[in-house]
């Protein structure tokens, strides 16, 4: 899968918004961290996936009519074994098309579930002025509860990264509270430049959104993936 191949089957099918499944596969061949992906369209398929990723897993529908998924029913958590997955895929399709009438389904999402980290977000907006914007700040609901956010113009050095992820008031949470150990800010940065390197190479991004991205004493992974395109 290459991001022209992508590009060119999403103007297709008329959408600008790339499946959640379709953006992490990009993501991380550019070398972002994300959880491990895969599209299912049944759920045998689900359950093949799941024992190729490897227990416990998440499912989440996957439909460009669908933005909201955990507010349709469309997300089952922590999933152990075939029975278990099965269910969900049959559940969380019928959740969607109770909620959303006559809605495309593409499939389900089937992913590793990531342990918990401290939730941040790294996200690209486009400027009419100044091009691409990359953001960062805290992450989850913190996000639109604080608006804990810094940004920066496109092209972006390490120096800009790491001024970025100390300018946030959250900051504290990445250097280890109540007996937390530190977060690891390297590979926070990295993830910050490479989310900056990905949309200076693809003009036709207009919008990137990875949240939560999740910050461990070592490493970091995007758990949710979200690319608009012109």
């Amino acid at each position: 899968m290459t991001f022209k191949s992508v590009l060119k089957k999403a103007r297709s099918e008329g959408r600008n918004l790339l499946s959640e499944v379709e953006a992490k596969q990009l993501l991380g061949d550019a070398g972002i961290p994300v959880v491990t992906t895969l599209l299912a369209e049944s759920s045998e398929e689900a359950v093949s996936h799941a024992k190729q990723i490897g227990y416990p897993v998440v499912l989440k529908i996957v439909s460009n009519e669908i933005t909201h998924k955990s507010d349709v029913g469309g997300v089952k958590l922590g999933l152990e074994g075939s029975e278990a997955v099965s269910a969900a895929f049959d559940t969380i399709v019928a959740n969607a098309k109770k909620a959303v009438p006559d809605v495309k389904i593409t499939g389900v999402a089937v992913q590793s579930m990531a342990s918990e980290g401290v939730e941040m977000i790294v996200g690209m907006t486009t400027d009419p002025h100044f091009g691409p914007v990359i953001m960062f700040g805290l992450g989850g609901i913190m996000v639109e509860v604080l608006k804990d956010v810094s940004f920066r113009v496109v092209p972006l050095s390490e120096r800009d990264a790491a001024q970025m992820i100390d300018e946030i008031s959250g900051r504290k949470l990445l250097e280890g509270i109540r007996g937390q150990p530190p977060s690891d800010k390297g590979a926070l940065r990295s993830v910050i430049l490479k989310v900056a390197e990905f949309a200076e190479q693809h003009p036709e991004v207009e919008e990137i959104d990875l949240n939560p991205v999740l910050v461990y004493p070592e490493g970091a992974v995007a758990v949710d993936a979200r690319i608009v395109v012109s």
